[in-house]
């Protein structure tokens, strides 16, 4: 937006925004909430804690209904799916994180891994982990201690503690079976 130029509509900003990628419908209504609060400056003035930074109980009713009726044309029109936004979510997190990292992020958006989604990434977790592990460590530790640190970097990453244990014991030293 140029200096000078009408602000953009929040249907104009919502169609922009999933234009450059998938969101799920809760991350856009608060970013249009975020944006449509923004740009409601007289509300600032009258109440300063509201200007500190987004309070979802300081934008109007009436304006959390134009937003919602907004995600609804959206919706109705294929602009704003959750099922892309699923595929999209997963085949970006597939190669670098685990099924509970991937499960947790689709919790925090509000959706979940259909039946057949699920139990693909359950079969390509122990294959996935291994990139992740070779492209990290590359070599089997040499110590105790050194397992137990690639285990908590494969736990951060969302794999499950049987596939680590899997791919770690595999990755075993000969001189300690």
């Amino acid at each position: 937006m140029t200096v000078g130029s009408p602000p953009r509509s929040l249907k104009a900003r919502a169609l922009r925004w999933l234009a450059q990628r998938e969101y799920s419908r809760s991350e856009l209504r608060r970013k249009l909430l975020v944006t449509a609060r923004h740009g409601v400056e007289a509300d600032a003035q009258e109440d300063p804690a509201a200007a500190t930074g987004f309070v979802e109980s300081a934008v109007p009713a009436a304006l959390e209904s134009r937003v919602d009726a907004l995600l609804d044309w959206l919706a109705a029109r294929k602009y704003l799916s959750e099922e892309r936004f699923v595929e999209s979510r997963v085949l970006a997190r597939q190669q670098r994180f685990g099924n509970l990292r991937i499960r947790r992020e689709l919790a925090e958006h509000g959706l979940a891994l259909d039946a057949a989604d699920a139990e693909r990434l359950r079969q390509t977790e122990l294959q996935r982990a291994k990139v992740v592990w070779a492209r990290r460590f590359g070599e089997p530790a040499a110590d105790a201690a050194g397992r137990v640190r690639q285990a908590r970097f494969l736990a951060g990453r969302g794999f499950s503690a049987d596939v680590i244990r899997q791919l770690l014991d595999r990755r075993k030293p000969r001189d300690e079976d």
